[in-house]
């Protein structure tokens, strides 16, 4: 079997660009109008809210399982492989929409939210609400669904979007992370640890070094491992690797690309260094992996 038929990545709207690119559906009708395919592990090219408001199970996540509880909200995002648990007792809402809702451009508010709640590789990708906030919440999906009904009118597009962000600055404010530690926008160390983050995101191919990243922040090397170090009890140069090694592990198993031209995506000149980085992170060799 080739790996396109074990991974398969699903776009949104594609054909109709113009469009809102934007779609909201109530679980478990979700899971009756696609049947097994959300079941069997794949990716896709959008942004993905999973609100589970009713049910107990387990959501697989990039070659994680995480537990679902009531109130449990995850967040993929592009790229990353995941599957559900093969039951149907589950209530909730999911929402889809493409890059145009999140643009790296604007605020820090806006990156902070991308690189935050979404594109967080380094954190569980879910959060657990609050009895208070869900009412709130709730509200804003009602709002969506009436106005996915209001194509024509004026400022759509805009709407949906403002909503949207409404959703995730209420999750980032009160929504509690699985594990980690929290990260608030006014923390001078927090915004820095989620631009190197967002830098990560764009840059991880090219660009291996902590020096590398902190040139581009325009701070010293140690002024990024103490501000990393503070938001995540992690380093920048761990935080790196992991990031490297989980697109090797997604590239491993989604796609044909032999070792060495996984390595050479992933900007290693030297293919057999891929290997000895990705053996000594997790404790087997690339090919050992895929098979």
């Amino acid at each position: 079997m080739g790996k396109e038929e074990i991974f398969v990545k699903y776009d949104l709207e594609k054909e109709v660009p113009d469009d809102a690119q934007f779609t909201l559906m109530e679980i478990p009708n979700f899971f009756h109008k696609n049947g097994d395919n959300p079941k069997q592990a794949h990716i896709h090219s959008f942004y993905q809210i999973i609100w589970f408001m009713q049910g107990e199970g387990v959501h697989y996540v990039d070659f994680k399982e995480y537990p679902i509880t009531n109130n449990t909200v995850f967040f993929i995002s592009p790229g990353q492989i995941h599957n559900f648990e093969k039951r149907d007792d589950f209530r909730g809402i999911i929402i889809h929409f493409n890059e145009s809702f999140l643009s790296d451009e604007g605020s820090s508010e806006n990156v902070f939210l991308k690189y935050n709640v979404f594109n967080a590789f380094d954190t569980v990708p879910y959060y657990l609400l609050m009895p208070d906030e869900v009412h709130r919440l709730g509200f804003f999906i009602e709002e969506m669904k009436t106005e996915m009904g209001n194509t024509q009118a004026f400022a759509h597009k805009d709407y949906l979007k403002y909503l949207v962000k409404l959703f995730l600055i209420t999750v980032q404010r009160s929504g509690q992370r699985g594990t980690g530690i929290s990260l608030c926008i006014n923390n001078s160390a927090n915004r820095t640890f989620v631009k190197f983050r967002q830098l990560l995101e764009h840059h991880y191919r090219q660009m291996h070094t902590v020096k590398e990243y902190a040139d581009r922040l325009n701070v010293s090397t140690k002024t990024l491992t103490n501000c990393v170090y503070e938001s995540s009890h992690s380093t920048p140069l761990k935080i790196i690797n992991e990031r490297i090694i989980l697109e090797a592990k997604r590239q491993l198993l989604h796609s044909d690309l032999k070792i060495k031209e996984i390595a050479f995506y992933l900007g290693f000149e030297d293919p057999s260094y891929f290997v000895k980085l990705f053996k000594r992170q997790t404790g087997c060799l690339p090919a050992e992996f895929r098979e």
